[in-house]
């Protein structure tokens, strides 16, 4: 069951955000500025084994990218994470698995983010 992080820190000039996890899912919510819609959120997911992030924004739309952790460079102290371009994303799976776990996020932001999965198409 997701749960939500209490205290995610806000960022002066951008718009309110919500954070929301378990052991599989991390989901991300964005708000434009004076609060009122939805800018966009981040799905990230498989976070054990090979996490991936979905993300949709109202300005740039969808993009999926895996997460390179920065620990493959052989000789070298870890790297900073960053979102690197991925195949495929697996929406009836994670929309379904999404949907087992949300019960406990507002239904605002879970109608939001699976009317989106659910329109995902690349």
């Amino acid at each position: 069951m997701l749960r939500e992080f209490r205290d995610v820190r806000q960022i002066e000039g951008e718009g309110p955000r919500r954070w929301f996890f378990d052991d599989f899912f991390d989901l991300i919510v964005w708000y434009t500025e004076d609060g009122s819609q939805f800018e966009g959120f981040q799905l990230c997911y498989d976070k054990q084994d090979l996490e991936r992030a979905l993300t949709w924004t109202r300005e740039n739309g969808y993009r999926h990218n895996k997460i390179d952790d920065g620990e493959e460079m052989a000789g070298r102290s870890k790297m900073t994470p960053i979102l690197v371009q991925d195949g495929l994303f697996d929406k009836e799976t994670i929309t379904d698995r999404f949907k087992s776990v949300s019960e406990t996020v507002p239904e605002d932001i879970l109608s939001f983010v699976i009317e989106k999965l659910e329109a995902f198409s690349l």
